[in-house]
C-alpha cells in the first residue's frame, strides 16, 4: 500500500500534523497517567465514592468557560492558546511531584490543583480539532480525526497500565516524574505546529467583544438543526454514559470486581483499546461514513453495550463489553466533531467547539448523581437507569431532528470526497497554513 493511497498515512502528508499527532500523544499519555493515580490515590486516601466524583466533577469545571477559550482560539491562533495550555500542565505536575517527593501530599492539595487543572483541560480536544480544521484539507478531515483520536486512546491503553504499574512500583513521586516529563516534551512539539499566518497584523485591527463572539458562535449553533441536534446528544452522552467509563471506574474495579489499582488499568485500558480500534476503523472507512446517521447509531450501541456491561458478573466479561462499548463511543464521537467542524467554517471553528466542550460539563452532574444513586439502590440498577434514559432520549433527538440527520441527502450525512493524490497534491497541502478568518 504506497503512501498516498493509505487513508491512515495520509494526514502524515500535512507537515503540522507531523508535529500535533505525537505532541498531542504526549500530552494524552501525561492527562491518562494523572487520572488513574490521582482517582486511585482520592478513593485510598479518603474511602468515599462522594469525593471520588467530586474529585471527577471538578476536572470539568472548565467546560463552563470552554466558549472563552474557543474565542481566543479564534482570535489569536489556536496553536498559541494550545501552547498556553500544556505550559500549564506542567507547571501543575510540577508542582503535585514535589510535594509527592517531600511526602507532604494530602488530598486537599489534589482537589486544590485538580480544580485549577480542570479550569484548562477540558478545552484541550476543542483546541486540538479546531487546530486540525485549520491545517488539514477537507478531503481528508475525517481520516485526520480518526488518526488523531488515536493518540487519546492510545495514551488510555499504555498511560493507564504505565501509571497503574509505577504507581504500584515506585511511589506517586516517580510517576509525576514522568508525567510532567511528557507534559514538557509535548509543550515542545507543539511550538513546531503550523500558527496561523497573519494573526499578529489581525491582532491590532479592530474586534468586536468577547460577549458579541460568544453571542454569535450561540446563534449559529441554535440556528443550525444538526449542529443543535450534535450539541444535546453530546450533553446527553456526557450526562449519562461517560460517568460509568471515566469517573467511577475506580469504584467499579475496588468495590465491585474487587481489583486491585492494576486492574482498575485493565479495565480503563479495555475501554480505550475499544476506542482504539473504532479510531483506526475511521481512519480507513471515514469517507463511507455518513456522520448524522453514524453518530446517533452508535450511541445506541454504547448505551446498549454499557448495560450489558453493568449486568457483568465479573472482570472479564466487564472488560470484553468496555471494548466494544469503547469501538461504539468512537464511532459515535469522532463523526459528530466532523459534523460540527465541517459546518462551523473558518469563522466559527473555534466557538463552536468551545460550545462543543460546554456539553462535557453534563458529566460532574452525571458523576454526582450516580455517586448518591449506588449508595442508595446499588450499581447494577444505577447504571440500569442512565441507559435506559440515555437510550430513550437518544431516539427523540433523532426523530426531532430527522430532516437534519437521517435523511441520506441532509448536508450532515454528506461523505467526504476522495482525497486528492499525487505530487501536485503533496505540494499544495505539505506545508498548508489557514487563510485568514473571515469576518
Amino acid at each position: 500500500m504506497s503512501f498516498h493511497s493509505s487513508a491512515i498515512l495520509a494526514p502524515f502528508q500535512v507537515r503540522s500534523f507531523r508535529f500535533q499527532w505525537p505532541a498531542d500523544l504526549l500530552t494524552s499519555w501525561g492527562i491518562e497517567m494523572e487520572n488513574l493515580v490521582l482517582g486511585w490515590y482520592i478513593l485510598v486516601e479518603t474511602g468515599s465514592v462522594l469525593l471520588l466524583t467530586l474529585f471527577w466533577a471538578l476536572q470539568y469545571l472548565g467546560t463552563l468557560i470552554a466558549p472563552m477559550f474557543g474565542i481566543a482560539g479564534d482570535r489569536l491562533g489556536h496553536r498559541r492558546i494550545l501552547c498556553a495550555m500544556r505550559v500549564a500542565y506542567s507547571v501543575f505536575a510540577t508542582v503535585l511531584m514535589g510535594l509527592a517527593l517531600a511526602g507532604v501530599l494530602r488530598p486537599l492539595h489534589v482537589f486544590i490543583l485538580a480544580t485549577l487543572s480542570g479550569l484548562i483541560r477540558p478545552s484541550d480536544q476543542a483546541m486540538r480539532n479546531a487546530l486540525i480544521a485549520e491545517t488539514m484539507p477537507g478531503d481528508r478531515l475525517m481520516a485526520t480525526m480518526g488518526v488523531s483520536r488515536t493518540t487519546q486512546d492510545s495514551a488510555r491503553i499504555a498511560g493507564s497500565l504505565a501509571g497503574a504499574g509505577l504507581f504500584a512500583a515506585f511511589g506517586m513521586g516517580a510517576v509525576y516524574l514522568v508525567i510532567a516529563g511528557f507534559y514538557v516534551f509535548g509543550f515542545g512539539l507543539t511550538l513546531g505546529v503550523a500558527g496561523r499566518r497573519g494573526s499578529a497584523d489581525r491582532s491590532a485591527e479592530p474586534r468586536p467583544s468577547l460577549w458579541r463572539d460568544l453571542k454569535e458562535g450561540l446563534a449559529y449553533v441554535w440556528d443550525t438543526p444538526a449542529s443543535l441536534a450534535a450539541m444535546w446528544l453530546a450533553l446527553l452522552v456526557n450526562l449519562t454514559a461517560f460517568p460509568w467509563t471515566s469517573g467511577l471506574l475506580p469504584y467499579v474495579a475496588r468495590d465491585v470486581y474487587h481489583l486491585d489499582q492494576t486492574g482498575l488499568g485493565t479495565l480503563i485500558a479495555s475501554f480505550a483499546f475499544g476506542s482504539l480500534l473504532g479510531s483506526i476503523a475511521i481512519s480507513f472507512a471515514g469517507r463511507m461514513l455518513q456522520p448524522g446517521r453514524t453518530m446517533i447509531m452508535f450511541a445506541l450501541g454504547w448505551y446498549a453495550l454499557l448495560l450489558a456491561f453493568a449486568h457483568m458478573p465479573g472482570p472479564n466479561g466487564g472488560r470484553l463489553m468496555l471494548i466494544v462499548a469503547g469501538c461504539s463511543q468512537s464511532l459515535s464521537l469522532v463523526p459528530m466533531s466532523v459534523l460540527l467542524l465541517h459546518g462551523a467554517g473558518e469563522r466559527f471553528r473555534g466557538r463552536v467547539m468551545g460550545v462543543r466542550m460546554l456539553a462535557i460539563y453534563g458529566v460532574p452532574p452525571g458523576l454526582l448523581a450516580a455517586g448518591a444513586l449506588i449508595d442508595r439502590i446499588g450499581f447494577t440498577p444505577t447504571v440500569s437507569l442512565y441507559c435506559l434514559v440515555g437510550a430513550v432520549l437518544t431516539v427523540l433527538i433523532a426523530v426531532r431532528w430527522r430532516a437534519a440527520l437521517w435523511r441520506p441527502d441532509a448536508p450532515a450525512n454528506a461523505r467526504a470526497p476522495a482525497p486528492a493524490t499525487g505530487p501536485a497534491a503533496t505540494a499544495r497541502w505539505a506545508d498548508r497554513r489557514p487563510l485568514p478568518r473571515i469576518r
